[in-house]
C-alpha cells in the first residue's frame, strides 16, 4: 500500500467515522476534500458515496481508493466489505492516534474524520508506519473460534450475579445459606423460623431457574472445550492441545491462549509477544526524573489475566522448572507486595516460554510434560 507520491492526485483517500446512526465520510485527493453522511450500515449508500467522490474530486473511475476507520463495535465486517469493493483499507487502533495537547481537545465526527484522512495520506504517501497502530484483521473463521471461551467468560459473570442476588435476598431475612447453586432455597425459614413470603419465594425460584440454565450452558461449553483439545481439528485446536500437554495448563487456559494469541498471530521476537499481552513495562524518564509506571496494559486483557493466573499455577505445579525456581529466588521470600510484582514478571517470562514451546517445540526448562 505504497503508491508513487507523484500520482498523489490520482488516488482517493477516505476516512470513516462510525456511529450507530450515521457514518461520517471524509474524502480527499490531496488537494480538495469532501465530507458527507451515510446511514450507518448502508452498503449501497457507501458504494454510491465513493463513486460520487471520484466525480466531484475529478478522479478517474478506476483510480485506487485507500480508506481507514477506527476499530470498535463494528469489528471487521466493514473491512471485508471495503476490500470486496477493491478498496485498500486499514483498521486503526484508536488508542494509538496522536492528540494535540496544546489546548482543550475539539471533538466532532467531522473533525475526527478530517484528522483520520490526513493521517491516512501520511501513512500511504509518506510511508509513516509508526504514525498509528494498525490492527491485524482476523478471518471470519478465526473470529468464530473465539466465541466459545468469550461466552464462558460472560456466563461466569452472569452466574456470579445470580448467586449474589439469591444470597442477598436471603440475608435480608437473616438467612445465611451455605450452598446456593443446584439448591432450592425457596423453602428455608427466616430468622424467626417462619417460611418466606410467597413473593420472595417465587423470586428466589426464578433466580434459581436462571442459575440452573447457566449451569447447563456452562457444562455444554466446557465439554466443547475438552473435545477441542482431545480431538483437535483447526490450527487453534492443535495449538491448544499442545499447550494442554504442559502440567499447570487446563483446557480453558490453553484455549484462551491459542485462540486469542498463538492461533492467528505470528511474532518476530519475545518483545512482540510481551507487547500484545500488555505485560511489558512502561518507564517514564525525563531529565533526572525516572519513574516506572508498571505494565502497559495496552494488549489483550484476556491473555493478560489468564497469564497471571497461570503464573500462580505454574509455581504450584511446576516447582522444579527453571522459571519457578527463578521466581522463588527473586521474590519467594519477599512480602506480599513484592510477590505480586514478581508474579507479573513471571507471567511475562512464562508467556514467552509458551510461545517458544508452541512455535519451536522448545519445552520450558525443567517443565513437566503430561504423558
Amino acid at each position: 500500500m505504497t503508491p508513487n507520491t507523484a500520482a498523489r492526485n490520482e488516488s482517493l483517500f477516505m476516512a470513516m467515522e462510525l456511529s450507530n446512526k450515521n457514518w461520517k465520510l471524509a474524502f480527499s485527493n490531496g488537494e480538495k476534500s469532501r465530507y458527507i453522511n451515510v446511514i450507518g450500515g448502508d452498503q449501497k449508500g457507501l458504494r454510491l458515496a465513493i463513486e460520487r467522490a471520484k466525480v466531484k474530486l475529478g478522479l478517474p473511475a478506476d483510480c485506487p481508493v485507500y480508506s481507514c476507520y477506527e476499530s470498535g463495535r463494528d469489528s471487521f465486517w466493514i473491512h471485508r466489505l471495503l476490500t470486496g469493493m477493491g478498496v485498500q483499507n486499514v483498521v486503526v487502533d484508536p488508542a494509538s492516534i496522536e492528540v494535540n495537547r496544546r489546548r482543550r481537545q475539539l471533538k466532532t465526527d467531522r473533525l475526527d474524520a478530517e484528522r483520520l484522512v490526513g493521517m491516512l495520506m501520511r501513512y500511504v504517501l509518506h510511508n509513516e508506519k509508526k504514525l498509528w497502530k494498525v490492527v491485524v484483521v482476523l478471518t471470519e473463521a478465526q473470529e468464530d473460534e473465539r466465541r466459545v471461551h468469550r461466552e464462558v467468560e460472560r456466563i461466569k459473570k452472569e452466574h456470579g450475579s445470580h448467586i449474589n442476588r439469591i444470597r442477598s435476598l436471603l440475608i435480608l431475612h437473616g438467612i445465611r445459606p451455605r450452598k446456593i447453586a443446584a439448591t432450592d432455597n425457596s423453602h428455608v425459614r427466616d430468622w424467626q423460623g417462619k417460611p418466606l413470603s410467597p413473593s420472595l419465594a417465587e423470586e428466589i425460584r426464578r433466580e434459581q431457574a436462571r442459575l440452573d440454565l447457566l449451569d447447563k450452558q456452562m457444562k455444554t461449553l466446557s465439554e466443547k472445550e475438552w473435545s477441542a483439545v482431545e480431538h483437535p481439528v483447526t490450527i487453534c485446536d492443535h495449538k491448544a492441545a499442545k499447550l494442554f500437554t504442559l502440567k499447570a495448563l487446563g483446557p480453558r487456559s490453553a484455549s484462551v491462549l491459542a485462540r486469542e494469541m498463538f492461533g492467528w498471530r505470528t511474532f518476530k521476537n519475545r518483545r512482540e509477544v510481551g507487547a500484545l499481552s500488555g505485560l511489558t513495562g512502561t518507564a517514564y524518564s525525563s531529565g533526572d526524573s525516572t519513574v516506572e509506571q508498571g505494565i502497559s496494559k495496552a494488549g489483550n486483557k484476556r491473555v493478560r489475566y489468564t497469564m497471571i493466573e497461570l503464573a500462580w499455577m505454574w509455581i504450584r505445579h511446576q516447582r522444579d522448572s527453571e522459571l519457578a525456581k527463578w521466581y522463588m529466588r527473586r521474590f519467594g521470600t519477599g512480602n506480599k507486595r513484592l510477590r505480586r510484582i514478581g508474579i507479573v514478571a513471571l507471567a511475562r517470562k512464562l508467556l514467552v516460554a509458551l510461545w517458544k514451546y508452541v512455535e519451536f517445540n522448545e519445552v520450558p526448562a525443567g517443565a513437566i510434560v503430561k504423558a
